[in-house]
């Protein structure tokens, strides 16, 4: 009997993003990362909210207009406010993509209605724009969705960020296959198990306080426990991890295998994370060896562990200091 498919990990992205020519002037914006590298390991869950809402292509350009914190969608030279149109035909588009599965976003950057900061806000009377702005139907799905990851393409761009995204998206597919999966106690348990060194490398104050969740598990109703876990959980995989905190994780790591390493191989891994810890080299250095040692001395603990294999090598992430 062949064993069940793998649990699909769902993205929203921009439609631009991906090719479809759906922007104001008729064009795309194609990401080249997200179709070609991204894409074979995720099922893309497309979406345009301005197309989608009614809107032409082309249409009149748009912008934000009014208090950043609560803007007004209008086009740019008739000022037709769209406000209301966008926010009725979101409120129907959020339900669908709750049944989605979603297990994060990928927005437009600086897009009106889908860009996720940083979105120009003009002020009523003219003038010099605000840098502080939220896309329109990004506000609403983050204000519906406080725990998705997301991100921008632009953002994507950044190395770190990228792997931070990435790696996120990735527990959140884990997640939702522990909630899915007769979810109980001692499944919560092994969950944060192999999250726990992820955690570490993210905060240390968080990773205390999710083992102490975890320790009462099974004296606590899991159905409130585990939303009070998932909700420290992702804000604080939202952190991004340092060189600094990085070294902490490998040398504590280390210390699992303090009884068995000959000599000539510890000197070596003390230099690989030093050198690493000078920042002369990228992650990927460190985390290889180690996951060396694992395979050669066994480490069934580590072997489990989401850090030293937080997403597939295809995406060629921590290759950056």
């Amino acid at each position: 009997m062949n064993a069940p498919a793998a649990p699909i990990l769902k993205l929203g992205v921009s439609r631009c993003l991906l090719g479809e020519n759906v922007r104001f002037d008729g064009g795309h914006k194609l990401d080249h990362f997200l179709r070609d590298t991204l894409g074979p390991f995720v099922q893309f869950v497309p979406v345009c909210p301005e197309v989608e809402c009614g809107l032409p292509v082309p249409r009149e350009a748009m912008r934000l207009v009014g208090d950043p914190e609560r803007p007004r969608l209008l086009t740019r030279k008739t000022g037709i406010d769209h406000t209301e149109r966008m926010t009725a035909w979101a409120a129907t588009a959020l339900d669908r993509l709750e049944s989605e599965d979603l297990c994060g976003f990928i927005f437009k950057y600086g897009s009106p209605s889908s860009g996720m900061s940083q979105v120009k806000v003009y002020p009523p009377d003219g003038g010099v724009p605000s840098k502080r702005g939220v896309g329109l139907f990004a506000r609403l799905f983050m204000e519906r969705f406080p725990l998705l990851p997301v991100e921008d393409e632009g953002r994507l761009h950044d190395p770190a960020l990228r792997e931070n995204f990435l790696t996120r998206i990735f527990v959140m597919r884990r997640w939702r296959d522990f909630l899915e999966n007769d979810p109980t106690p001692g499944k919560l348990v092994d969950f944060h198990t192999r999250h726990k060194l992820l955690i570490m490398a993210h905060a240390i104050p968080a990773y205390r306080e999710l083992g102490r969740m975890v320790a009462a598990a099974r004296g606590e109703e899991l159905g409130a426990l585990a939303g009070d876990y998932a909700t420290l959980l992702f804000p604080t995989l939202s952190l991004l991890s340092t060189v600094k905190k990085n070294v902490n994780v490998l040398q504590h790591i280390m210390g699992y295998f303090k009884k068995v390493l000959e000599p000539d191989e510890k000197r070596e891994l003390l230099a690989v994370i030093g050198a690493y810890g000078r920042e002369l080299t990228p992650l990927i250095v460190p985390v290889t060896l180690l996951n060396h040692y694992v395979r050669k001395y066994g480490q069934e603990y580590l072997a489990g562990q989401v850090y030293l294999n937080p997403h597939p090598l295809e995406l060629k992430l921590r290759n950056h200091a």
